[in-house]
């Protein structure tokens, strides 16, 4: 497919339906160093609506202007005040809504290669535009693209502005207003109380930031999908589990997960849920007492450590290091729920941190996977409201954008979260058949988390490396047995 394969049919403007009354968004120390990142770009490939082309049009343009009434950051613009402080002025200013058609592309053209196929990249809007663009263009951007058999609705979004948390979020109440729903049920926090609000000064060149990585290096970017079953077995391997202690385990990691997660469903249900499945571990745990099948783990691994450890393994064997070369894998965490006071769940824009963890390529590739996996999980684990406040201080003492990319040739970079809710996405003719990305932020060593599409667990991880060290990932067996139809 020819890289200039979408034609651009139309290009407008929406604004809030309602005028704001959110007075400006000082940016924080988690949204600053964002400015020199590419905009997000993320959305969801559909079948085709069972009706025209241009009602689909006015259902979402109308839909968005609703939508950005709740959001109303997304409709502004960036201002640096005479004192270098960055803002979001909430002006209803408006986004960008593009309408574009690649008719003779095929949703089996996109899902059926091996590699994830340059056509996505024209789907997106702001393609390899900085955030701190933002003074001068549009926080937004939505894109619609008509394909033969289906549709592909894009999002770009500033990155200084969004995380993936708010990203979601916006996305999610984006379908359920175009679906028919009058209310929406996760309202976005704007407070701006917190220890994220700082009074340093970033001080940007002349010219604005630029991103710290090569936009021009070749890659190769390809889904590798993990069953709920493949996961369940990796986590049991990284903890040595017996059969019979994987349902215990995997429920106490449910519950855990569910006391921090914001996307809950309505409280009776949850509570229910949640319920069943303390009863359930009460009695397990009861049975299970007198019995010596469970080995006393001091350190329990979880399904996505043992993941991202599978991974570091398999990348680094695959770049052929000499073993005393040091690598490192960069893990981005959600601090809102790390903080003392904690922030709301659904805090409106940047509240994430990038945790770095450091070994050889000796340790990584002699020791057993469950090493690996437990200098991930310990420095996770260590990351409470003393380490968020001391990253945040250290940013303070010498302000500066992020430096994303892969500076020695050595490290991982892990962004998203198989926890948002990338399926919960229905405009009304059902949920995507694929999450997928633009060029964005992209290079040797970029991995994105994503739910898999039958959920229960599932995880896709979207990996970018050089096409060198891919052919080596998916040549190894250690990796690849875990992979959902290559075992």
């Amino acid at each position: 497919m020819r890289p200039d394969s979408v034609t651009i049919v139309s290009n407008c403007t929406v604004i809030p339906e309602k005028k704001s009354s959110l007075g400006d968004l000082k940016l924080s120390a988690s949204d600053l160093p964002m400015l020199s990142c590419h905009y997000i770009q993320k959305g969801g490939l559909f079948t085709r609506p069972p009706f025209p082309i241009d009602a689909l049009l006015a259902l979402l343009k109308r839909a968005l202007s609703s939508t950005l009434v709740h959001f109303p950051p997304l409709a502004g613009r960036l201002i640096t005040d005479a004192h270098g402080y960055v803002y979001i002025t909430c002006n209803d200013a408006g986004v960008d809504f593009i309408h574009a058609n690649a008719g003779h592309i095929f949703i089996r053209d996109l899902l059926s290669p091996i590699h994830v196929p340059d056509s996505f990249k024209e789907f997106f809007a702001f393609d390899r535009t900085v955030s701190y663009d933002g003074h001068f263009k549009p926080i937004m951007a939505v894109q619609v693209t008509e394909l033969a058999d289906g549709v592909f609705i894009g999002c770009a979004v500033n990155h200084a502005v969004t995380d993936g948390t708010s990203f979601w979020n916006f996305f999610n109440t984006f379908a359920d207003l175009s679906r028919g729903l009058k209310r929406i049920s996760r309202a976005p926090c704007f407070e701006r109380k917190s220890v994220l609000i700082s009074q340093a000064v970033l001080m940007v060149p002349q010219g604005g930031p630029k991103v710290t990585f090569s936009g021009d290096a070749p890659l190769a970017e390809r889904i590798f999908s993990f069953s709920r079953e493949a996961i369940l077995k990796l986590k049991s391997k990284v903890n040595n589990h017996q059969s019979s202690c994987i349902g215990e385990i995997d429920a106490i990691e449910i519950l855990g997960k569910q006391s921090n997660d914001p996307w809950k469903p309505d409280q009776k249900a949850s509570g229910k849920v949640t319920s069943v499945l303390e009863n359930w571990l009460k009695n397990a745990v009861a049975v299970s007492k007198p019995q010596t099948d469970c080995p006393n783990q001091t350190v329990e691994i979880s399904s996505f450590q043992s993941l991202s450890a599978l991974l570091w393994r398999a990348v680094t064997r695959a770049r052929k290091f000499h073993p005393s070369k040091t690598t490192t894998f960069r893990m981005a965490v959600n601090v809102r729920h790390r903080l003392e006071p904690k922030l709301d769940p659904l805090y409106f824009g940047n509240a994430i941190q990038s945790i770095p963890t450091y070994a050889s390529a000796g340790d990584v590739l002699s020791r057993d996977l469950r090493w690996c996996a437990e200098q991930l999980n310990s420095n996770v684990k260590a990351h409470n409201d003393d380490m968020v406040r001391k990253f945040i201080g250290d940013w303070e003492s010498s302000p500066k954008c992020f430096p994303l990319g892969n500076f020695d040739g050595a490290m991982i970079t892990m962004g998203s979260s198989p926890r948002f809710p990338m399926y919960d996405n229905d405009f009304g003719w059902g949920r995507p058949m694929a999450i997928r990305g633009g060029r964005a932020n992209k290079f040797d060593g970029k991995i994105s988390a994503f739910p898999g599409r039958e959920g229960g667990g599932s995880v896709d991880l979207e990996v970018v490396l050089s096409p060198e060290t891919m052919a080596g990932l998916e040549s190894d067996s250690e990796f690849m047995q875990y992979v959902t139809g290559c075992a």
